[in-house]
């Protein structure tokens, strides 16, 4: 439901740079958050990857919720959510123009940061199926030990009990 648009007043540009400066801050941390992820997924972690995953969580509802109050604004002043709107609210703005550009390949990082992570995940998962696929199918097919104590598989004897 965007409207005409209307000219930013000083204050709704301020708020604007408050919240691309909120948002820049909140992509550093979590990047900081992504680099620490990763860190323990090479180093199979788990416990301190629980302890880390509320963290991420939490860092990443605050991005969302600034990016929800930055499209907020955005639609107020009859525009829409994005990099042309903010070039033109902010064109007299360098220092947040710049800002900005920051937000966008500080984004980028994480998208990518949190991409690697992911692949770590499937790859960390994978290991760990096929680890308990195996211990699944030793566990189908028990070793026996002769009188030599070398195993041998099981069906060959006779059943234990039996005469």
């Amino acid at each position: 439901m965007s409207h005409a648009p209307t000219a930013p007043s000083p204050a709704d540009q301020q708020r604007l740079a408050l919240l691309i400066e909120a948002e820049a801050i909140q992509l550093q941390a979590f990047i900081e958050i992504l680099d620490q992820e990763e860190a323990l997924l090479i180093e199979g972690d788990t416990d301190a990857l629980l302890a880390l995953t509320q963290k991420k969580n939490d860092c990443y509802r605050q991005l969302q919720r600034l990016h929800a109050d930055r499209g907020l604004l955005l639609g107020r002043l009859g525009r829409t959510p994005g990099d042309a709107s903010i070039r033109e609210l902010c064109s007299a703005l360098p220092r947040v123009l710049a800002r900005w550009d920051e937000v966008l390949g500080l984004a980028g990082k994480a998208r990518d940061r949190n991409e690697i992570n992911g692949k770590l995940i499937l790859e960390r998962m994978a290991h760990n199926q096929a680890a308990l696929s195996a211990l699944l199918a030793a566990a189908d097919h028990p070793q026996l030990y002769d009188a030599d104590g070398h195993t041998r598989a099981t069906g060959g004897g006779r059943i234990l009990g039996s005469a």
